[in-house]
């Protein structure tokens, strides 16, 4: 489709401003506009480059998303080797680091410090301002290139403010706050977790799906040049304010000495502070200020001669296990933490440490009794380093695992593609108040007015003990809640009441069964058809299943293998709760004769004779296709009140646009 002139000036606007607003956040730190108003202008450039995709350039905002699979990583040569640091590990190391410069310089220079990131190094190279490729270190001659993944990183410029090529070095790594929460993640979903946030930076630039790395929420320092010669810069002090300018990030945190006790003071100073930093540093990076000083100082065969990396000391103790602590998740993974005699580690006494899970204990042998050497990960979780064998009791026998929750007694299940033990059972008190929560949602049993406010008062009154005593409150039960009269009690009865309709692929998808999402719910639902059919089935069968692979026919077999969901399916019925699969077969829907068969519709606006759902319900029964954005391949848009930016753009791509009104005659129409 061609642009207007206007478009396309506002389609430059957008990415120009969107740009601006990145380097704000992401680099400065110093966000220029609200959250909401990037979003909103992020929303409509997205838009208007979908309708107008010959204007979205390489370094467009949006081309951050990710989403291309790499089948492999292509070998980068660096033309200019990027040299590793020479280590010290005491202040007089450091020192006689100081007496050799001075005696090659003859005099005592000046020195810059700065903080060495635990990250993994990049290079990234720009030609005429534009990012072009983007590669790991390597072995220093030879690396990867990461340049679709590194576009993810949003505090890396995709084009500079200047036309220049260069070369420029640095590295990547995951904060703290990132790191905690892709291993919370992660221990949800019973899969291992990271040791340590380089370990995660380094696994997440290595991703064969740029889409993985783009959620991993990593974040770069850059600090040198292959060639500083486009700068024309002196010194390495200039260097990073350069650097700074043309839009990298520079860690800020970085110093000009003028002598090496100056150095060693700094050395000190974040010793003490490293735990307050939102990110990891195991060390300071000690260079020559002054470019003129480092080429006469030049190069080993593997290092710099005009630059060293002081290395922390590990902050470790020695402990005993006391007990092994096992608590149960909101998605039933059992996670073991040890209880510790109180120790004083990294500035702060801590008394727990993180087991991970069942198999973390099992490689280290981790008994109770033992003498253990912790640590703190990425100066973030006590872990346990190693046993102290020398110091185990002879009388030591090895940790067994649990083989039944803690909270209900059931029998733990370890699923073949998981590290954890995992409780499936739907009644598990621990998990109970989680799982109410997904039950009562919109794309589950869509129950209106049971919130989380309402359910931490069922569970706490013990008014129910799993989904299905939903079914078996009353009005009188309902009122003595607190908040909760007597219209409300009738809005919830009534909500409950016509969720009994539902068909079971709703009932499917509220069960919370692990990997089954909404639209696995539906096939299984349609392929299988009743709830007792499942207490039956066979792994091969829902193999069989057109795009259902090994992991949701294991869980599913799992789940339904449990003595305890087959009496809940019991109490469903006897609640009166369908059970049974209400919609139309993909074998029928081929023969449906409506406007509908076919066709691509997008809902949008707010629709007021059915409910989105029940729309969008309505239109697949009849053979159509519901999606959430609109292309050129949408056949129809269905617009309600305050109809936004999706029926603009419908018709911009010239699509068929529906009122209400005409949904509803012709849904009328095709039901006759």
């Amino acid at each position: 489709m061609e642009a207007t002139q206007e478009i396309i000036d506002r389609i430059a606007y957008l990415q120009a401003e969107l740009t601006k607003y990145g380097m704000a956040y992401y680099v400065k730190d110093q966000p220029l506009v609200d959250d909401a108003t990037y979003d909103a202008l992020y929303r409509e450039l997205e838009e208007l480059e979908a309708s107008y995709p010959q204007y979205q350039t390489e370094d467009s905002p949006t081309a951050r998303v990710g989403g291309i699979i790499l089948p492999g990583f292509e070998k980068a040569i660096h033309e200019i080797p990027l040299y590793s640091l020479s280590d010290v590990f005491t202040k007089e190391e450091l020192f006689a680091f100081d007496q050799r410069v001075q005696k090659t310089l003859g005099y005592e220079p000046k020195y810059v410090c700065e903080l060495k990131i635990d990250g993994l190094s990049i290079s990234l190279t720009y030609e005429a301002g534009r990012l072009v490729r983007a590669a790991t270190r390597g072995d220093g001659t030879v690396g990867e290139n990461i340049t679709e993944n590194i576009k993810t990183v949003q505090s890396v410029p995709l084009r500079l403010p200047q036309e220049i090529d260069l070369e420029v070095r640095g590295e990547c790594y995951m904060p703290k706050a990132s790191f905690l929460a892709l291993n919370q993640k992660r221990e949800e979903e019973g899969l291992e977790t990271f040791a340590n946030p380089r370990n995660a930076a380094a696994g997440s630039l290595r991703q064969l799906d740029s889409k993985i790395t783009a959620s991993r929420n990593l974040s770069t320092f850059l600090y040198t040049l292959a060639d500083f010669g486009p700068l024309q810069v002196t010194t390495q002090e200039e260097a990073l304010v350069h650097l700074g300018e043309l839009g990298f990030r520079i860690n800020p945190e970085h110093h000009v000495c003028h002598s090496i006790e100056e150095v060693w003071s700094f050395i000190e100073d974040f010793h003490d502070k490293r735990s307050e930093l939102p990110y990891e540093i195991d060390g300071i990076v000690v260079k020559v200020n002054e470019f003129a000083a480092q080429n006469s100082l030049g190069f080993t065969v593997k290092a710099p001669r005009w630059a060293t990396a002081y290395k922390f000391p590990p902050e470790e103790a020695v402990t005993t296990i006391e007990d092994i602590d096992w608590t149960i998740g909101r998605t039933g993974v059992l996670t073991p933490t040890a209880v510790m005699t109180p120790v004083k580690v990294a500035g702060t006494t801590v008394a727990r440490a993180s087991l991970h899970n069942g198999d973390y204990i099992e490689l280290k042998d981790i008994r109770l009794y033992d003498q253990v050497v912790i640590y703190k990960a990425g100066d973030i979780i006590p872990e346990v380093s190693h046993v102290v064998l020398d110091a185990r009791p002879k009388d030591s026998v090895a940790y067994v695992l649990p083989t039944h929750c803690p909270a209900c007694d059931s029998e733990l299940v370890h699923l073949e593609e998981e590290v954890a033990l995992r409780c499936i059972n739907p009644k598990c008190p621990a998990q109970l108040k989680e799982g109410l929560a997904h039950f009562v949602s919109r794309q589950a049993m869509n129950i209106d007015g049971v919130g989380p406010r309402v359910i931490a008062q069922l569970f706490d009154r013990a008014l129910v003990n799993d989904t299905a005593d939903l079914y078996k409150l009353t009005k009188e039960q309902l009122i003595e809640l607190d908040k909760i009269k007597e219209k409300s009690a009738d809005n919830i009865l009534s909500a409950i009441e016509a969720s009994k309709q539902n068909s079971l692929e709703r009932l499917l998808f509220g069960l919370g069964i692990r990997h089954v999402g909404a639209k696995a719910a539906r096939l299984l639902a349609e392929e299988f058809e009743t709830l007792e059919r499942f207490f039956t089935v066979k792994e091969e069968d829902i193999l069989a299943i057109h795009s259902i692979g090994q992991t949701i026919a294991d869980s599913v077999v799992t789940y339904f293998a449990t003595p305890e969901v087959r009496e809940l399916a019991n109490e469903f019925r006897e609640v009166g709760v369908n059970t049974a699969y209400l919609g139309k077969k993909a074998s029928d829907l081929a023969e449906v004769d409506s406007y509908f068969q076919g066709k691509t519709v997008v809902l949008t606006g707010k629709l007021t004779h059915y409910t989105r759902e029940e729309a969008k319900a309505k239109i697949e029964s009849l053979g159509g296709k519901v999606t959430g954005s609109v292309s050129k391949k949408t056949d129809l848009v269905v617009a309600g009140e305050d109809a936004g930016s999706k029926q603009t753009k419908a018709q911009n791509l010239g699509v068929l646009i529906w009122n209400e009104a005409q949904m509803v005659e012709e849904l009328d129409k095709s039901q006759e």
